[in-house]
């Protein structure tokens, strides 16, 4: 594992966290999405709320491989997924 993001949740009476992923195998990067409970990750699918999206955003400035591989590259500052400025924002 390269990197990972964690996203606590709730639901009700129910915490649980999804976990954001950066894996390398054979030269090639891939994104894990999985939940958790107690601690422990359990596949299935992850369903995220609109607040956890901008969580989800918020983390990835914090994790700029997983942001770059997401296409979220430079979240928090401004610029756009597939852009390149010349030296400033």
């Amino acid at each position: 594992m390269v990197d990972e993001l964690t996203i606590p949740q709730r639901a009700g009476d129910k915490r649980f966290a999804s976990v954001v992923q950066l894996l390398e195998a054979g030269g090639e990067r891939l994104i894990r999405f999985s939940y958790s409970t107690t601690g422990v990750s359990r596949r299935g699918p992850v369903t995220l709320r609109q607040r956890d999206v901008e969580r989800l955003r918020a983390g990835l400035a914090k994790h700029p491989e997983l942001a770059e591989v997401l296409g979220f590259a430079g979240v928090g500052v401004g610029s756009r997924p597939g852009t390149t400025t010349g030296g400033g924002a």
